[in-house]
């Protein structure tokens, strides 16, 4: 398993925590749903940035989607 599919499900299960679907996701943190999906999927490299949105959209530290 590499880093993106580790990321993936990482993001995965804090969004099931928070409950939120991929959309809400989506809209909270200023991405598209595609794009969280492909995340979660590990198909795609995060940026900095976009863990930035994410973990903003979740009311967490960077360091915590790790």
């Amino acid at each position: 398993m590499d880093i993106k599919e580790k990321f993936g499900i990482r993001l995965r299960t804090l969004r099931k925590e928070k409950g939120l679907s991929q959309e809400e996701l989506a809209l909270k943190s200023g991405l598209n749903r595609p794009y969280i999906s492909a995340i979660e999927k590990g198909k795609r490299n995060v940026s900095l940035e976009v863990m930035e949105k994410l973990a903003g959209a979740f009311g967490i530290q960077i360091g915590q989607l790790l």
